[in-house]
């Protein structure tokens, strides 16, 4: 069988129309489709993921070559991210083998297929237009995911993420309308060279749009209103896609069309600001938070700023950086939510006051929790060390002080509420509570992802060999022009 980038969103969006028809027989037969799907395409992702390295793979839709035709770019960036979009996948399918028990699974599993659909189409394809279809494929699942439990604050939780979508949706839409009316275009690639054409202060208008757009999903300071509410009152293994999926795909698509029509230096200086105030904005927020999955929605939003530092500083250091803290965040945000989760069910309660004692009552899942933590914070030898190492390194390299000392400033803000909510688990006198078993796939799920944090800062090497084709891929626009169009333009 010929394997080819397009099975990446063929095969989810076959799977998600499937597993309704597969429940008509059986309901229990659709648990292990998206699995098979997962398992398939990651054999699929690492098998081209060579081949990306040697010579990005452009697949031409329908037989209309570039620019008319719609492209799909399998380069070394796509290839990493579609990968690691794979292994996650797998783990938060796993985890949800035996979790979702309140509705019918089908539901909660054709939802997962499109919204990995919209995911990786967003990182494959080369035509902003179906960037933005795609874009919406995933927002329109998110919603639905993040209301999945049908109760009020989850109800409130996905109305608020649909308000503030519609104006990403919006400001998405309006920059495409803008880039099409001047340049008469909707390929990336062929945009990357007709925007030099294009005035000024049309650019920057279109860029502020992008910005608006693209930053509400990539959570970025002020536009991530949606992401708490979304995070804590979705289904755990929600939380997790939102974290290691939705959010990476969204950001990926900024960077991209930054580095490609963008390239200012001041664009990238606009994108450290918002990275600082984000990550600063994010942790202090944390910090202050009583519900446990609350502070781990705004800990997420501080790493990801943490990684927007990383990618604005527009080096190829800093680059890998930003993908192998990108690696970390989805592997360590996973466990800290999947950990988090089932102390809340085995607590009763979503309060971090509510898990006093539950070390010893459940030593297993609070291990894992606690076990993140410490990863997350960057402790020697877990994978988070080198993330925040390279990152700092890079800052540095660069003479960016201030920031290097508002990282420091972050991590100490980080490890007083991690440590907080550790303290309470081993430290705290516990309380009588029904002790409910962690069912196997979850516990396999959380041990998956301990092992790949543990190799990964045993051996950071084992992929930072691969990040930096990735890097100079995003970094240098010439090489992805001249792969799509076949010529030499700049």
């Amino acid at each position: 069988m010929n394997l080819t980038p397009v099975q990446f969103v063929a095969i989810p969006l076959f799977a998600a129309f499937l597993i309704p028809i597969v429940a008509k027989i059986s309901k229990e037969a659709v648990k292990y489709i998206p699995g098979i799907v997962f398992l398939y395409l990651a054999y699929v992702a690492f098998t081209l993921f060579p081949k990306a390295l040697e010579k990005p793979i452009v697949e031409i839709i329908a037989g209309f070559k570039p620019p008319f035709g719609i492209v799909l770019y399998f380069g070394p960036t796509a290839a990493f991210l579609v990968s690691m979009v794979m292994v996650v996948g797998f783990v938060i399918w796993l985890y949800s083998f035996k979790f979702i028990i309140r509705e019918p699974s089908e539901k909660y599993y054709m939802l997962f297929m499109m919204l990995i659909t919209g995911a990786t189409g967003i990182m494959l394809t080369g035509d902003v237009f179906n960037l933005f279809v795609f874009f919406e494929i995933t927002a329109i699942a998110a919603y639905s995911l993040t209301a999945f439990l049908r109760d009020k604050d989850g109800a409130e939780a996905a109305f608020k993420y649909l308000l503030i979508g519609s104006f990403s949706s919006t400001f998405f839409l309006l920059a495409i309308a803008l880039i099409y009316s001047n340049t008469h275009t909707l390929n990336m690639a062929d945009l990357a060279v007709k925007m030099q054409n294009v005035d000024v202060t049309t650019k920057l208008f279109i860029l502020i749009l992008f910005i608006s757009g693209l930053g509400i999903e990539s959570e970025l300071f002020p536009l991530n209103g949606w992401a708490p509410d979304a995070y804590s009152q979705a289904p755990t293994p929600v939380a997790a896609v939102f974290a290691g999926i939705v959010v990476k795909a969204s950001l990926y698509a900024l960077l991209r069309l930054v580095f490609l029509m963008f390239n200012w230096s001041e664009v990238f200086y606009l994108l450290l600001v918002l990275g600082v105030i984000t990550m600063l904005v994010g942790e202090m927020s944390a910090m202050r938070q009583h519900q446990i999955k609350r502070m781990l929605a705004f800990s997420s939003i501080g790493q990801m700023g943490l990684i927007v530092i990383a990618f604005s500083i527009a080096t190829v250091p800093s680059l890998q950086a930003g993908f192998f803290q990108m690696v970390n965040h989805v592997l360590i945000k996973s466990l800290l939510f999947f950990s988090a989760g089932y102390l809340v069910f085995h607590s009763g309660s979503k309060d971090i006051s509510a898990l006093d004692g539950l070390g010893k009552e459940k030593p297993i899942t609070s291990f894992f929790f606690a076990f993140g933590a410490l990863a997350i914070l960057g402790l020697p030898p877990f994978s988070g060390f080198w993330g925040k190492m390279f990152i700092l390194m890079a800052a540095g390299n660069s003479h960016l002080l201030l920031v290097v000392v508002l990282i420091l400033i972050s991590g100490i803000i980080e490890a007083v509420y991690y440590l907080r909510v550790i303290s309470r688990l081993y430290f705290y006198k516990e309380t009588t509570k029904e002790v409910r078993r962690t069912p196997v796939s979850g516990l396999v799920a959380m041990g998956i992802l301990t092992v790949l944090i543990i190799i990964l800062g045993l051996y950071p090497n084992t992929i930072l060999a691969y990040l930096k084709p990735a890097a100079n891929d995003l970094l240098h626009r010439t090489e992805y022009i001249n792969a799509v169009l076949g010529q030499i333009h700049l």
